[in-house]
């Protein structure tokens, strides 16, 4: 959505706006789907366009074929309550070391028929142009989890030191992380599930020491104002 700038003009969304304006946009399109779907019923592209409030075109630009929709509404619904109860399980709210590793078993306690389905989804975006329009295409969810499982920590943090941390997150849970350690690692289930884990806190562990570092060197730098006069 354009912003007014400081003169009164409309300006264009940022980057980091537009990929969150990309992100609920999809969203909104799986959600409707995946509330058709439970409904009982087959929808059809004006149908998941009509209750999302989009245009059959816009479905399109964020999904070039129905069947990608469908398994990404289908994956969603699958694995959004296992880590639902995980970001809000009370005894972790203060704890964002638990919350994290909450959030990675989550992602990887699926069934041999998610993982499935996961791998289709990955297959079918795996060649999108990542400069159309729609795009991203894959892990919307997965961002927005890894944001609200390290939301207490996100004070603590420059923006460029927050987005680089869910980023390399990103990268280590997940599906392309679960194919990696099963077919190129040759790993079981429990040894990628470790695996990742140990992964996730090792990159907290980095990206919160050098935001304290941070904060330690600003808060030690020398004055550059002159002494007062006597």
């Amino acid at each position: 959505m354009p912003v007014k700038s400081a003169r009164g003009d409309t300006a264009p969304p940022r980057r980091g706006e537009r990929a969150a304006q990309k992100r609920r946009t999809r969203k909104a399109i799986v959600d409707a789907a995946i509330a058709l779907i439970a409904a009982g019923g087959t929808p059809s592209v004006t149908d998941v366009a009509a209750a999302a409030d989009v245009s059959r075109r816009t479905v399109f630009l964020y999904f070039p074929t129905f069947d990608q929709l469908l398994i990404d509404a289908t994956v969603g619904a699958l694995s959004e309550a296992s880590v639902q109860r995980a970001l809000v399980d009370p005894t972790t709210a203060d704890d964002p070391d638990r919350r994290v590793a909450g959030l990675v078993r989550a992602l990887h306690h699926v069934t041999p028929e998610l993982e499935r389905l996961g791998r289709s989804l990955v297959r079918l975006t795996v060649d999108a142009d990542p400069g159309r329009a729609g795009t991203p295409r894959r892990g919307y969810r997965r961002i927005e989890w890894i944001e609200s499982a390290l939301a207490p920590w996100r004070s603590r943090m420059t923006p460029a030191q927050w987005r680089r941390l869910v980023c390399a997150l990103a990268m280590v849970v997940g599906w392309e992380a679960l194919i990696a350690q099963r077919d190129v690692c040759g790993l079981n289930a429990a040894e990628g599930e470790e695996l990742s884990l140990w992964a996730a806190r090792a990159l907290v562990q980095a990206a919160l020491a050098e935001a304290g570092e941070r904060r330690h060197t600003r808060g030690h730098e020398p004055s550059t104002r002159r002494p007062p006069r006597s």
